[in-house]
């Protein structure tokens, strides 16, 4: 047995923010969105393509902050900053990890999401 990747990262919003959610992944980050099974559509959320991963976002009656979150390989991280902040996107400075850029934004929902370049 071996685990071989990520297929899939899932965050959670209230149900009510749907269409506040495909406005932020869709047309703030730029993600892909794609169509979900037709079993899966009646618990709401939507799917996008990252490279070779998706990212889910799923409906949920709570939705805590904390800690966990994904972190998107991103090719031009500076650029990516300039746009968050015209966006008013609070950026969050992160720690030093040796090697590479990164910092940290919290979607509309409060689920943490991590940007990071290599050196």
């Amino acid at each position: 047995m071996k685990i071989s990747g990520i297929h899939h990262v899932q965050l959670c919003i209230p149900a009510e923010k749907e269409s506040e959610a495909k406005i932020f992944y869709k047309d703030v980050l730029g993600l892909k969105e794609i169509p979900k099974p037709e079993a899966l559509k009646k618990n709401g959320g939507m799917w996008f393509q990252i490279g070779s991963q998706e990212l889910h976002i799923g409906v949920e009656d709570q939705v805590f902050k904390g800690k966990h979150h994904p972190a998107f390989l991103v090719i031009g991280l500076s650029e990516l900053k300039d746009h968050l902040t015209a966006q008013e996107i609070t950026i969050q400075k992160e720690l030093p990890i040796p090697g590479y850029n990164r910092f940290s934004i919290r979607d509309p929902f409060g689920n943490r999401i991590e940007f990071i370049e290599p050196e």
